[in-house]
């Protein structure tokens, strides 16, 4: 009499958003995870949903409310928080329970003030295992006592922009954009990410009073939205500025494409998604040389110090003088992000932990 096979248990995982940040990330993931069987729910703040489609990729959404956060973590094998906010969450859920918790910080720097500290400490010593997007944020997560933190790069979902030799769709559409921007015949920089500090547009205002002297002047373009909005916009009137606030855009890579410089100012960044869109499109770049940085874009851009005004828009200006100079670093961009994990690496890693963890509690 023959035995009948023994079924195999559904992984079931919790991902868990603090906020938007980090949405495409997790929703790169939850396409993957569902594809090789895994049974996803995601809980985050009721307008991810709409923005990302989580339920699309083949999740079950939830809203972070207290109760369906521990709902959905009673039923879970794993449980993946995103950010050091969400970490937090997720711990307060899983209270009393032998779930065990990933952590990914992907996303902003060590914070400031000792209440920063405390949660970074308390959701580090939580976590059976924190994933770091760079190397600068595993130590941090080691320094916070962690007690296993490993390297695990964020890659940019292939949808979010072009890739390969293509700078733009066509000539026809390259026009198009950059004469909807004001940019038909000047240069054009671009900068993407939300107008909070740690962006260092302040810093990139200063240095953009410098550009007023270049002819033709370039047009700075931003894309994204946040606090920093109305000072920012004062600033740019005030001072005449030649800078443009786009506010948050879905079509920023195709804004990226057709930009002669992408700029990065930011005080703080792990694997920047505008430096890995920039460096896969051939897009020159010139970023500050914080967090991961350096060990993303290596010898692909040019890499100056947070804070210098000076330096970085010297650093703009020549390149924009410089075409032969902008086509090596497109080559070497495009180079460098054949190096990087791809979705299905990011994928497959993530997978390997849930079933480590797993395996140690069976």
């Amino acid at each position: 009499m023959s035995s009948s096979p023994v079924p195999v248990p559904v992984l079931r995982t919790v991902q868990v958003l603090g906020g938007a940040s980090g949405g495409a990330h997790v929703r790169s993931l939850a396409t993957g995870l569902a594809a090789r069987g895994v049974r996803v729910t995601v809980c985050g703040p009721v307008e991810t949903e709409g923005e990302y489609d989580f339920t699309g990729a083949g999740a079950r959404f939830t809203p972070d409310a207290v109760s369906a956060l521990r709902a959905a973590c009673f039923e879970a094998d794993v449980v993946h928080a995103h950010g050091v906010r969400a970490g937090m969450r997720a711990a307060l859920a899983l209270r009393g329970r032998r779930v065990p918790l990933v952590v990914s910080w992907h996303g902003g720097g060590p914070g400031s003030g000792r209440l920063s500290l405390l949660l970074e400490r308390h959701v580090a010593r939580a976590a059976a295992i924190v994933l770091g997007a760079s190397s600068a944020q595993v130590d941090l997560a080691r320094l916070r006592g962690a007690r296993d933190a490993r390297l695990a790069a964020v890659a940019v979902p292939a949808a979010a922009g072009p890739s390969g030799s293509s700078r733009a769709s066509d000539a026809t559409d390259h026009g198009k954009v950059r004469a909807e921007l004001g940019a038909v015949e000047r240069p054009l920089l671009i900068a993407v990410g939300s107008l909070v500090p740690r962006r260092g547009y302040s810093v990139l205002l200063d240095a953009a009073r410098e550009w007023r002297n270049l002819d033709p002047m370039p047009l700075l373009v931003i894309a994204g939205e946040g606090p920093m909005r109305a000072e920012l916009a004062r600033r740019i009137h005030a001072e005449r500025l030649p800078v443009r606030l786009l506010g948050q855009r879905r079509d920023a890579a195709r804004l990226l494409a057709v930009a002669d410089v992408a700029v990065l100012p930011s005080r703080w960044e792990a694997r920047s998604p505008l430096a890995q869109e920039a460096l896969r499109m051939g897009v020159p770049l010139v970023a500050t040389a914080v967090g991961g940085v350096p060990e993303l874009v290596g010898a692909a851009g040019v890499l100056v110090p947070y804070g210098d005004a000076g330096v970085l828009a010297a650093a703009v200006a020549g390149l924009l003088a410089d075409p032969a100079r902008r086509g090596e670093l497109a080559v070497a961009g495009r180079a460098q992000a054949l190096t990087w994990p791809s979705e299905d690496d990011t994928v497959a890693q993530v997978l390997s932990v849930y079933d480590e963890l797993t395996s140690r509690r069976r």
